[in-house]
């Protein structure tokens, strides 16, 4: 079997379920297991790499109201690779090549691939569809095996979490995107739940959305935690000063207690995939450091002032 993944959380299933030989292609975004990076690319995006973060929302809202996708495929590269299996989403409009064009390409390739549409909005729908994964490639026990150890360190975490009174649970602001402040959507406010915290700002299940900074400011949050979609720790580092620049932001209980902290939304929780498991752990010992265990994820605290 030949497959093609046409986004980094797809690429990131497959190989927890042991089919990275099967893997053919991938994303220009796939950098997770490093191995991938190898890999033929068959997407590419149209977004300056030196874009600020202000400009890349632009030109999101510019895609979002005119159909031109900023993630196309390399349909030379695509054609050669002659894939049996496609796996890509519909869940985001703007992360990835778009429903219509995997479509349409699929149509023309050779041998007609299989096209494997993921939707995760909940840490259990990614649960989910690496079971529909593993179905799809014929690997369905190992898929079981896979989230069932998953699903055990939740449930290790989430008996944690159960012993922490309400009072002193703290209340949390996530931010996925700074300029302008977007608050963390779909899974994250159930994950903010599981590790022992209060959401301040998002919704469960629902997307991401723009925020008023004065929304996020008098909301103020005993904790602040950062991870920008597409960025690592160094480049949201970039746009800190913006954020330490606006109203308000030295009176915030999070900020006066330092009590900010920021990690790679990437490697943690940009991506419906096995590794917002990491990313509860990380997020779980972030809140409630005493009592949840270090985990292997990497989150900085911001010390510097506007």
């Amino acid at each position: 079997m030949r497959i093609v993944s046409l986004l980094p959380s797809a690429t990131e299933i497959v190989c927890a379920l042991g089919l990275q030989s099967s893997l053919v292609g991938v994303t220009h975004e796939c950098d997770f297991p490093p191995a991938v990076l190898n890999l033929p690319k068959v997407t590419h995006s149209l977004i300056p790499k030196d874009a600020s973060s202000a400009e890349i929302d632009a030109l999101v809202s510019s895609r979002l109201k005119t159909s031109v996708a900023l993630y196309t495929l390399n349909m030379p590269v695509l054609e050669a690779l002659r894939p049996d299996v496609l796996i890509t989403q519909a869940l985001c409009d703007v992360c990835a090549v778009s429903e219509e064009e995997v479509s349409d390409a699929a149509c023309r390739l050779p041998g007609r691939p299989r096209v494997l549409n993921l939707e995760p909005q909940t840490l259990e729908q990614v649960f989910e569809t690496m079971l529909v994964v593993g179905k799809a490639t014929d690997v369905e026990s190992t898929a079981e095996e896979a989230v069932a150890a998953l699903q055990r360190r939740v449930d290790a975490v989430s008996r944690v979490t159960a012993q922490i009174p309400q009072a002193l649970r703290p209340r949390v602001a996530f931010l996925e995107w700074l300029d302008p402040p977007f608050n963390g959507g779909h899974w994250n406010p159930s994950l903010i739940e599981l590790a022992g915290g209060v959401d301040l700002l998002g919704e469960a299940n629902m997307p991401s959305r723009r925020m008023d900074w004065s929304a996020v400011s008098a909301a103020d949050p005993d904790l602040l935690f950062i991870s920008c979609c597409g960025f690592s720790v160094e480049r949201t580092m970039q746009d800190m000063p913006i954020l330490a620049g606006r109203q308000g932001w030295n009176e915030m209980r999070c900020v006066r207690e330092k009590r900010v902290y920021i990690t790679d939304g990437n490697a943690y929780f940009s991506r419906p995939g096995p590794r917002l498991v990491d990313a509860l752990e990380l997020l779980a010992h972030t809140l409630h450091p005493k009592i949840h265990p270090e985990s292997s994820g990497r989150v900085e605290g911001w010390l510097g002032s506007s």
